[in-house]
């Protein structure tokens, strides 16, 4: 992971010290300031880590997606009353559109 990723304050380590991120390139350590290079490979820690490791493992496919809200859609149809189909169909339009 790199300095940029990271969000502020989050904890890592680097060239075996542990950092705690305190702006876009810096981070405090037991020396003090120091600042990370945005080439450096980092280790997150603590809650970090365990954001990082659940999102690399629940990544799902476009099509996936589409077809889980296309059987929502179909759901919300039978229950959403008829004068309010049109609210529904416009909301499932701007969905979509985040996939043009």
């Amino acid at each position: 992971m790199k300095i940029h990723q990271l969000p502020q304050g989050a904890r890592f380590e680097y060239e075996g010290e542990e950092y705690v991120k305190t702006g876009p390139l810096f981070a405090a350590g037991k020396g003090g300031q120091r600042l990370i290079p945005k080439y450096a490979v980092l280790k997150p820690l603590g809650e970090v880590a365990e954001i990082t490791r659940k999102v690399a493992g629940d990544s799902i496919s476009r099509t996936a997606v589409l077809a889980g809200f296309a059987a929502f859609y179909a759901d919300c149809r039978d229950l959403v009353p008829e004068d309010k189909h049109a609210l529904l169909n416009a909301a499932h339009q701007r969905f979509l559109g985040i996939f043009d």
